[in-house]
């Protein structure tokens, strides 16, 4: 998307924690702000930790860039919320009705310790209506490169036996699905539209940032791809 970034960084890397050039960063996002055509300049990012603790942003509440946790949710106006991925999924929700939105970064722990259910529940308890939602899980690792161990099998079968359909076996190697995990989740909330964007970032043609690509390239960073959303 034409970025300013170079080498294992290029294009459009939006990381502000990756070893990237700091004026490279802010050029690329001033570049998704200005796509969205935001009147709020700045992009509300936090700092991700794998958790499932959101902010909710209203009205009243200090911008900043100091949040800490994995969603963020808002009814604010031109206020755009962004999260950053390489290979977990990016949530994005939006009730039509209610005006609220919500970013969600849901990699397989944030996803396995509920933030997608929890920060649902919470615009749910603030007026809006699963029928009113739709959520979209963006470009993230498919089940066809994210190879996991038993151990981590056993984890999710030990909280629901259900969990066993987000793996499948291939050549003695185990794998997840973490889009399907995160449908499942959202279907359970009774929200019917759901789009799921089915691009893996580990696969080189699709052009995303990979963490498992780069770790498997020996590469001592990657960049982070940005997905954003905002009430106009």
């Amino acid at each position: 998307m034409g970025g300013k970034s170079t080498g294992i960084f290029k294009s459009l890397n939006c990381g502000p924690s990756s070893s990237d050039k700091k004026k490279n960063i802010l050029k690329n996002l001033e570049i998704v702000s200005n796509k969205i055509k935001a009147k709020n300049k700045k992009i509300i990012l936090l700092n991700q930790v794998h958790s499932n603790k959101f902010h909710y942003i209203g009205m009243h509440s200090k911008l900043n860039n100091k949040f800490e946790g994995d969603a963020l949710v808002t009814d604010r106006k031109n206020t755009p919320i962004a999260i950053l991925t390489a290979d977990c999924a990016p949530v994005l929700i939006y009730d039509d009705k209610k005006k609220m939105i919500a970013a969600i970064h849901a990699g397989w722990k944030g996803s396995y310790k509920g933030i997608v259910k929890k920060v649902v529940k919470f615009m749910i308890k603030k007026g809006c209506s699963s029928k009113n939602i739709t959520a979209a899980i963006g470009p993230c690792i498919s089940s066809n490169n994210y190879e996991v161990k038993e151990d981590f099998i056993k984890k999710f079968i030990k909280k629901d036996k259900k969990n066993i359909i987000f793996f499948k076996k291939n050549k003695d190697k185990n794998y997840f699905s973490l889009n399907k995990y995160i449908h499942f989740q959202l279907n359970s909330l009774d929200i019917k539209k759901i789009d799921i964007i089915n691009k893996d970032t580990f696969n080189t043609k699709n052009n995303f940032f990979s963490a498992r690509r780069s770790i498997s390239r020996n590469e001592n960073d990657y960049g982070r791809n940005i997905s954003i959303i905002m009430i106009n």
